[in-house]
């Protein structure tokens, strides 16, 4: 019998000897690498946190003590251990559990995470409620150092430190976020030192100490009282212990024994407390280890060789969109990219190889994202920041004030648009048409395939305001890609079909199934006019009123919240051009978060594909 088949809580994990504990974390990287090699996921980050999860159920009392996982792509040994070893095979899968903590899920999960940088806020919160409702267990946050450039963890430091609650942060060091890391802020926490290191330099110290004449002494004690400050002053401690944390580490993140002692110890400290540990991502799977960069969001692949397993020719929008970037760059030298520490999610590598001066990685920061990229606008560059739809939202306000209020020049790539399968509700990108369209200024976009990518890449350069365009995860639909770039004029859509009984309007991804759609109700003897809308703002007002006026039957579709989207961007133009007499069916997702599964299955069950539009021609047709 395994040592995790005899784990179905943490209760039992309590059990084990420690000298049985290695075994144990042996077990655990194998059952993760394997299932992750069959359903995708996060696969480097989970690997190198194994240890640390361990540790930590061994030494506190979950779910009474509350652990907090930032982002939450590093808690597979947390369910495993909570209970949720059996379902563990449905990882990501519709149905199965979720890649991410969620408080629905398990009372095990204190916190529902995705985004970055909200453990220590929600741990503080939590760590608040406990002291006023009276009871005295432990909350932990765990936060990685990619995670910790996000301002959000900065500012629950900073309260926390204040109010002085007692709660423990965990800063697990790897020096990668998805890829490596940067800014000042890493560079400071790169600076770790051994442990000999600090005994020998200490330990020189006090030779010097006693030997000056008469003070010696006294200096030696009075330098031994003051040891926490010596080494707070010499590894990166001196920042936390300037938010008033007790700081503790630099410390090596796979020596079990080391991580149980020293969580024992400041289990009992009452003040907030950091303790920094280091670990390796990738750890225990070679290929992981070689390039955790990749293997930190996986699809399937081979667990001998860690090859991946895919059987698509065509290219990804994102890697169409990258190409596109460095094309145009090649000969408009005020073209800058921005991202924000997803220089390979977004496409953005080969850009960065190439016009390294103009490449600029923000870190795990959206807002400043934003802002800098308006900053650099403002001084006549054509910044585009590509950043995935649901990390977009961190950044309304800056969108909203330091963009669109002086209509700057700035294009929002946004990459993830829609929905993007097994990572769930808080990563798909079902929100963006809907919270972009209303900003005055701002021109919203999306392609129907990615030779159109290409063709509104360059008309948001060329235009003189904000531009943001959207754009899905995984593979394009594999069109020819024209040789030349040429822009498209702003606020122009296209008719694709032409038929006098049904009026479809698509947008984005949608329009490759309002084309399939139209070849099925042509078969039921139904004629429709199809139109590749392009824009959501503005929107072809003249082509979709003169299409109304001969078709009173009409269908809108969008991969998008059907609140405020296309739909209704629609539903207002033929409202205020007094049209009326219409029959309209708007698809969409209704008033709902969409949870995780193939991004096929979620369309169909969520009803925006193909043959969603023919049921609902049908009814239309059948009513009139």
């Amino acid at each position: 019998m395994s040592m995790l088949d005899q784990i179905n809580s943490p209760k039992d994990l309590k059990k084990i000897p420690r000298d049985d504990l290695p075994k144990l974390a042996h077990e655990i990287r194998q059952l993760i690498v394997d299932v992750v090699s069959k359903t995708g996921g996060h696969l480097a980050s989970n690997l190198g946190v194994v240890e640390l999860t361990i540790a930590l159920h061994y030494v506190f009392d979950v779910p009474n003590d509350k652990i907090i996982w930032d982002v939450g792509h590093q808690a597979y040994t947390h369910k495993l251990l909570t209970g949720r070893k059996d379902r563990f095979h449905t990882l990501r899968q519709h149905g199965g559990i979720s890649g991410f903590p969620k408080i629905t899920e398990s009372p095990c999960d204190a916190f529902t995470t995705g985004h970055s940088g909200t453990s220590i806020s929600a741990a503080l919160g939590i760590a608040s409620a406990k002291r006023l409702n009276q009871e005295n267990s432990k909350v932990i946050a765990v936060i990685g150092d990619g995670s910790l450039t996000a301002g959000l963890a900065f500012e629950g430091l900073n309260q926390a430190g204040d109010i002085h609650k007692d709660m423990i942060v965990i800063l697990n060091d790897n020096d990668l976020s998805i890829g490596p890391n940067v800014g000042a802020l890493s560079s400071l926490l790169s600076r770790t030192f051994s442990t000999k290191y600090l005994q020998d330099l200490k330990k020189e110290m006090g030779v010097f100490l006693r030997s000056l004449p008469k003070i010696g002494q006294d200096a030696y004690h009075y330098a031994k009282r003051a040891e926490e400050s010596f080494k707070a002053f010499v590894t990166p401690g001196m920042l936390f212990e300037a938010f008033n944390f007790d700081y503790f580490g630099p410390i090596k993140g796979h020596r079990l024994n080391h991580l149980i002692d020293i969580l024992t110890n400041i289990k009992n400290i009452d003040d907030p407390v950091l303790l920094h540990v280091t670990t390796q991502k990738g750890r225990g799977y070679p290929p992981a280890e070689k390039n955790p960069v990749y293997f930190h969001g996986v699809g399937c692949f081979q667990v001998k060789t860690g090859n991946k397993i895919s059987c698509s020719i065509a290219p990804s929008y994102t890697e169409i969109f990258g190409n596109a970037m460095v094309e145009l760059a090649e000969t408009d030298t005020k073209i800058v990219a921005v991202t924000a520490a997803m220089p390979e999610g977004t496409g953005l590598v080969k850009f960065s190889k190439q016009f390294p001066d103009r490449f600029f990685d923000v870190g795990i920061a959206e807002q400043h994202g934003v802002t800098f990229a308006a900053g650099m606008a403002t001084q006549g560059m054509k910044p585009v920041i590509a950043i995935y739809s649901t990390f977009l939202q961190r950044a309304y306000d800056q969108i909203l004030h330091d963009v669109c209020l002086e209509s700057l020049p700035v294009t929002f790539a946004i990459d993830r648009g829609g929905i993007v399968g097994e990572d769930g509700p808080t990563h798909h990108g079902l929100f963006d048409l809907s919270f972009l369209r209303t900003l005055p200024n701002m021109v919203v976009m999306a392609p129907k395939d990615e030779n159109e990518l290409r063709r509104m890449l360059l008309t948001a350069i060329n235009h003189s305001g904000p531009v943001a365009f959207r754009y899905p995860r995984g593979t394009g639909t594999n069109v020819s890609i024209d040789q030349h770039i040429k822009p498209i004029p702003i606020g122009k859509g296209e008719i694709l079909t032409q038929g006098n009984d049904l009026l479809i309007l698509a947008i984005g991804t949608t329009v490759t199934d309002a084309l399939e759609a139209y070849h099925l109700l042509q078969k039921k003897n139904i004629d429709a006019t199809v139109v590749n809308c392009r824009f959501v703002k503005p929107l072809d007002a003249e082509l979709i009123c003169d299409l109304a006026k001969k078709i009173p039957h009409i269908i809108t579709i969008e991969e998008n919240i059907r609140q405020g989207g296309f739909g209704s961007a629609v539903l207002e133009l033929l409202h205020d051009e007094g049209i009326h007499n219409l029959q309209i069916k708007r698809l969409g997702v209704h008033d709902t978060f969409v949870e995780h599964g193939p991004r096929k299955l979620l369309l169909k069950k969520y009803g925006i594909d193909a043959q969603a539009i023919v049921t609902a021609a049908e009814s239309m047709m059948t009513a009139s």
